[in-house]
């Protein structure tokens, strides 16, 4: 089992931000103007545009909101939204002067570098916040409160971390998490 603070194996998948960058967006004019920009409302009420550096997607809605997603890193987060503003701008867009995008939702990954007795810890912690239905889901479902980060544990060691705004609080999570693993072992 790796040292409680060791995050070597930590990696973030994907990151999701949301917001608000404009008062309205013309979806019509904007995907006429964006190569890599489609509307199909008939499937969904936004457009998606395909940006290739960062390689991100965002989803524009005629109420100024936007959703990105894709994303791997806070550096990629940042030109992100950079890229997104200055390509809606060049077309003509008005966005507002100070837009409000935030990260919403990290998924990450991380191995404990040892199997995980799944059943063992059910038993060891019964707490109401662990959901293990092996015949249902292989992995076991652990709800924190504090960071409030759900982690999906396997049992081959691996850990999936969701619900996290920040690369802290998946940390601390892991923190949390770890004395428990070595516990069970």
């Amino acid at each position: 089992m790796k040292p409680e603070n060791s995050y070597a194996s930590l990696k973030i998948e994907n990151i999701v931000a949301s917001g608000k960058i404009a008062d309205s967006l013309d979806l019509d004019d904007i995907t006429s103007r964006l190569d890599t920009c489609t509307l199909d409302r008939k499937k969904f009420p936004g457009a998606v545009y395909h940006i290739a550096d960062p390689k991100i997607v965002a989803l524009l809605f005629s109420s100024g909101k936007i959703v990105l997603t894709g994303i791997h890193n806070p550096q990629e987060f940042t030109y992100g939204c950079a890229t997104l503003s200055e390509n809606l701008r060049r077309i003509g867009a008005t966005l507002i002067d100070a837009p409000k995008v935030a990260i919403t939702n990290m998924v990450c990954s991380y191995d404990t570098g040892t199997p995980i007795n799944l059943n063992k810890m059910m038993l060891t912690f019964n707490l109401e916040n662990i959901e293990y239905e092996p015949e249902q889901f292989p992995g076991l479902v652990y709800r924190l409160e504090d960071p409030n980060i759900v982690l999906l544990v396997f049992s081959s060691g691996k850990i999936i971390l969701t619900g996290g705004k920040n690369i802290e609080d998946v940390k601390r999570a892991i923190d949390r998490m770890m004395p428990k693993f070595i516990e069970i072992q």
